[in-house]
């Protein structure tokens, strides 16, 4: 049994020095997203209902493309990033670790996927 206090217990622990650049990270992305999103939208608003050759013509052009890629890449990034603070906070063990680097597997399978299909597309 200890006589410490849970402030003498904490002393000397420190920060993990990485929860400010993590929250800087997920600020940007959200604003990323706040510009990507409303763009992405608008440009898939054009190839929505199409035909395959309007659909393909419409991300032939470079803009619906590079808003498509980027819109992908940034969501994907972010919902990593917080699914990553979700997990640290409510799962813990094993359990966590293997959580974490099956979501991180996920968000970059399905960015590779995406971009593939996108470049298949485009070209």
């Amino acid at each position: 049994m200890s006589f410490r206090t849970d402030r003498q217990r904490a002393v000397g622990l420190g920060a993990a020095k990485t929860g400010s650049e993590h929250h800087w990270h997920m600020i940007t992305s959200s604003i990323a997203l706040l510009i990507l999103v409303p763009l992405f939208v608008l440009s898939f608003g054009n190839a929505l209902g199409g035909t395959y050759e309007e659909v393909l013509a419409t991300y032939s052009r470079p803009y619906p493309s590079i808003i498509a890629g980027l819109t992908l890449v940034v969501g994907l990034i972010h919902f990593k990033n917080g699914a990553q603070v979700l997990i640290e906070d409510y799962v813990g063990g094993l359990k966590r670790k293997l959580t974490i680097i099956a979501v991180n597997m996920m968000s970059y399978t399905l960015i590779a996927v995406g971009l593939f299909a996108l470049v298949k597309l485009a070209l």
